[in-house]
């Protein structure tokens, strides 16, 4: 997707533990990434401001990579995602991490989609997702809400 698209962006650096000996990062790390761009893009939506009690609780089922260009230590990296698609059970959030340039050029280093369950913590099973996160996730992509 275009930058543009993506209205959650969030910045790290690169920590030098995070690397393996070819001098890059270790590739498993781009799912930690992921997992650090989800949670700071649920953060954003805000979603829990307006429904604190309700249970949100998921496994990933599934997660793939697409490594495009390697990482590097020290290096700024601009995580993006957004919400592709809320079905009855499940969503679909797409990661992209990018080199952080001022420029804003286009540096992607990977792109990593997600499939999360929403499931009962007890039964560890899939049950249905609340009717109003749709629309918050969808809101907060199309730039009409939380915070960016």
């Amino acid at each position: 997707m275009a930058r543009k698209d993506f209205a959650f962006h969030h910045q790290f650096r690169v920590r030098w533990s995070e690397t393996d000996a070819q001098g890059v990062v270790f590739n498993a790390r781009y799912l930690d990434y992921a997992d650090i761009g989800i949670t700071e893009y649920w953060r954003a939506t805000e979603w829990r401001k307006h429904h604190p009690d309700e249970p949100f609780e998921f496994h990933v089922r599934k997660a793939e990579v697409l490594f495009e260009a390697p990482i590097m230590p020290d290096e700024m990296i601009e995580v993006m995602a957004r919400t592709t698609k809320v079905g009855n059970s499940s969503m679909t959030q797409l990661v992209e991490l990018h080199g952080a340039h001022e420029d804003g050029r286009d540096d992607l280093r990977a792109t990593i989609e997600l499939v999360s369950v929403h499931v009962d913590l007890e039964t560890h099973r899939p049950i249905a997702l609340p009717d109003w996160i749709g629309k918050i996730f969808a809101d907060f992509d199309a730039g009409k809400g939380g915070v960016k």
